[in-house]
């Protein structure tokens, strides 16, 4: 059998820098790399928690001639995070001015606890806390 890992989640962004100052700024993600691509006029950039390839990261993409932000598809779920005190955390990213449209609590039909952030483009993030 091969040997899979997870290597990371690809969102578009339409403003890079306000991207990663929300991934770097509150949510306390490194910026691994970011490059430039001339020719086909996009940049890339990675964000992880550690500078391991082998550990999950975020990758941002950013198009240079998208005219208006885009609109996220049906399709797309949410990129999760784990987090030892949720409220503290959700606090902490409220006080940052970070949008929290799903306050911390219990799960539906579960007890793990949960809460949703948005990013700037609106992605969701859920915060799972794990003791």
């Amino acid at each position: 059998m091969t040997d899979f890992r997870y290597l990371h989640t690809m969102i578009r962004v339409f403003d890079l820098d306000k991207s990663i100052a929300f991934y770097t700024g509150p949510l306390g993600m490194k910026l691994l790399s970011k490059n430039d691509f001339e020719g086909g006029r996009f940049s890339l950039a990675f964000l992880g928690y550690e500078a391991d390839p082998n550990t999950p990261m975020i990758e941002l993409t950013h198009n240079w001639d998208q005219a208006e932000p885009y609109q996220i598809g049906s399709g797309y779920g949410h990129v999760a995070l784990g987090v030892s005190d949720l409220d503290a955390a959700c606090d902490a990213l409220e006080a940052a001015g970070v949008d929290i449209p799903r306050r911390p609590g219990p799960m539906q039909h579960g007890s793990t606890r949960i809460a949703f952030i948005e990013d700037p483009d609106g992605y969701k993030i859920e915060l799972i806390e794990r003791a």
